[in-house]
């Protein structure tokens, strides 16, 4: 059986609000590959069943099932994509220094930044906006988000490597913390930001009908 034959189901968080199943969710449609979705009820735990838990490995959202083989963890998905696909659009750059750069990116936003995710959490963008001003450490953070940013992004707002990475979905997503909750930014961030926001995978996700929010 061929990878192509293998049927493929994406585990995701009940709500759509994770910037890590965003990430999983735009790189299969961008690569234009079927697959199915199966919520996984993290405000009861679920993922911490053992006939999931164990599949995956580390009990995480979101998780790829190809076949009988599961993977976890959303850059690795992300990369395996590509491996097991080489004859679909890739969701990371051909050229090896492009890619390590995105795969820096990509890495820099799931490590770093935490003020901005805790103070613009993914539910200020799909449900309720923020409330309260960035905290000192919130500003700084979106301050260096900012600024990495403007160095990264060429003028005329088009893609960081010529072509659509998943580095752009994912960098246009953190931005977007910021830009939802009426931060300002630099003229070619946000409209980088906007263009990258308006790309039929990621209005997908951004319209995916959503129930009422319970918090976990």
């Amino acid at each position: 059986m061929n990878d192509a034959s293998k049927p493929l189901t994406l585990f995701v968080d009940t709500f759509w609000i994770s910037p890590y199943v965003f990430s999983c969710f735009v790189a299969l449609r961008e690569k234009g590959l079927d697959f199915t979705v199966e919520p996984v009820a993290l405000q009861s735990k679920a993922q911490h069943a053992p006939a999931y838990r164990d599949r995956t490995i580390t009990g995480r959202v979101p998780a790829l099932r190809h076949g009988d083989f599961w993977l976890a963890e959303s850059q690795a998905i992300v990369e395996y994509l590509d491996d097991a696909f080489p004859d679909t659009p890739r969701a990371l750059p051909r050229d090896v220094e492009h890619r390590a750069r995105a795969r820096q990116i990509m890495a820099w936003i799931r490590s770093d930044l935490m003020p901005i995710r805790e103070e613009r959490s993914t539910v200020t963008m799909f449900y309720e906006r923020a409330a309260s001003p960035l905290s000192v450490a919130g500003s700084t953070a979106a301050t260096q988000l900012l600024r990495v940013a403007d160095l990264l992004v060429p003028e005329g707002s088009g893609s960081l490597f010529g072509a659509w990475s998943q580095a752009d979905s994912d960098l246009a997503f953190m931005l977007h913390r910021l830009l939802l909750n009426g931060h300002a930014a630099p003229a070619k961030v946000r409209a980088y930001a906007e263009r990258e926001w308006q790309r039929p995978s990621v209005q997908e996700f951004v319209k995916h009908e959503r129930g009422a929010y319970v918090p976990y």
